[in-house]
């Protein structure tokens, strides 16, 4: 448990930080899976969802949701899964 007031701010905003990143990442997975099936089921409108899953994952690698690097290395696999 936090000792100073400074390590209780700490641990709430760490704690606030984590229920805001699960959700953001919970989105993502279900924006990708979205996209997987709509590309299965062989759906026309895969570019718009494909802008808005790029978009969402390049914003969660901007906030530190995600690593930079593994941001690009998932809009990457999506778009060779989209072109295959």
């Amino acid at each position: 448990m936090a000792n100073h007031k400074s390590a209780k701010k700490r641990a709430k905003q760490s704690q606030i930080r984590r229920l805001r990143n699960r959700s953001v990442r919970t989105s993502l997975k279900n924006l990708e899976k979205t996209l997987r099936t709509a590309k299965e089921a062989g759906n026309d409108d895969n570019d718009e969802l494909m802008r808005k899953t790029q978009s969402a994952i390049h914003k969660a690698g901007k906030k530190g949701v995600i690593h930079k690097k593994t941001a690009s290395r998932k809009i990457s696999k999506l778009f060779k899964f989209m072109n295959a």
